[in-house]
């Protein structure tokens, strides 16, 4: 164990409210074989992290208590049979099993990549874990095809943003958004590789907006964050060979009614998608193939193809109100926590 110290946020009695987040102090993270050690200089909040905090998230086993999974600073230690990749010294950004909200954490060189001179600290924090999700949703998982029609819900979510421009790259044809507010259903229309159509869920009803998207045929990919409230609704959007990536369960987890004939009629594919809990392996693939298009990237005022869109940065002594921020779900695009 490390007898040296660092400061970090940490959750009073183990979970709870937000008011149990405070910074204190623990032990440094002791760099391991093919580790690399990291001095964080931003972070960026993430759903999961208030389901962790409440005791509500399967933390993987080898995840430290410290909340956070995405993270930009420098490597400040290399660990044993660590390859000539990296340095001492140089800029990361990187994707953990949690322990992002402290000043240094540990990764496997794997899951971290070069900070692109494009970006500053705040957009590279913004990053890993929205867009390499968004990227395992539609590439790996949902078999993205040039011309196909997307529907993407909880757009304005990082995941949501990233899930758009994405989509575009690859050559959707149409890409639908749904949100719960016009401001952020303009927001998403406005973008430069934005959202071609947008459903307000709490007043429309998005199977509409998706067939006079579509002419009438269906969406063939849909990424969803949403889980029960959107699941029936999903079955009627898509189209015939139609694919559904499953991310998470913010309504609920629990269908009380379901008509199954559209799975067979159509022959849906449903599939879940988790990063986090994934074996280093294919972690390290997915952050692999990611990296090839992370030099497309830049922040909201570049003009890439693809844009790093942050809703506000924060001071870390700020946590607790930049976490009610995220839960009251206020934020368009990623919250991130800048470490003084």
């Amino acid at each position: 164990m490390s007898t040296e110290k660092m400061r970090a946020i940490l959750i009073k009695d183990g979970k709870g409210p937000v008011e149990n987040l405070y910074i204190g102090e623990t032990a440094t993270p002791v760099v391991k074989s093919q580790e690399v050690l990291v001095k964080i200089t931003a972070f960026s909040l993430n759903r999961m992290d208030v389901s962790q905090r409440e005791g509500l998230y399967p933390v993987p086993q080898d995840a430290p208590e410290i909340l956070g999974v995405e993270f930009a600073g420098h490597i400040t230690a290399l660990g044993p049979d660590t390859s000539a990749t990296w340095t001492v010294g140089d800029q990361v950004l990187g994707l953990a099993s949690g322990g992002a909200y402290a000043e240094f954490i540990t990764v496997p060189e794997t899951q971290i990549l070069r900070k692109p001179p494009q970006l500053s600290w705040v957009e590279a924090a913004s990053i890993p874990e929205a867009f390499v999700t968004a990227f395992q949703a539609l590439v790996l998982v949902g078999d993205i095809k040039r011309g196909d029609d997307v529907l993407v819900h909880a757009a304005a979510s990082g995941v949501g943003i990233a899930a758009i421009q994405l989509a575009r790259f690859y050559g959707a044809r149409t890409i639908t958004a749904t949100a719960s507010t016009p401001n952020k259903l303009d927001w998403l229309l406005s973008l430069p590789a934005g959202a071609t159509h947008a459903a307000n869920y709490k007043k429309e009803n998005f199977v509409d907006v998706t067939n006079i998207a579509t002419g009438g045929k269906g969406v063939d990919l849909i990424v969803d964050m949403v889980g029960q409230s959107h699941f029936s609704r999903n079955l009627d959007a898509l189209a015939t060979d139609g694919r559904i990536t499953m991310l998470s369960l913010m309504s609920g987890s629990e269908v009380a009614s379901l008509d199954l004939r559209p799975i067979l009629m159509k022959r849906l594919r449903i599939q879940g998608s988790t990063l986090r809990s994934q074996s280093k392996e294919y972690k390290a693939e997915v952050f692999r193939r990611f990296g090839e298009l992370l030099g497309f990237i830049t922040g909201s005022e570049g003009n890439g193809p693809i844009r790093t869109y942050v809703h506000k940065v924060y001071p870390w002594t700020e946590i607790r109100e930049a976490t009610r921020v995220m839960e009251a779900d206020q934020n368009i695009g990623k919250i991130v926590i800048e470490v003084i």
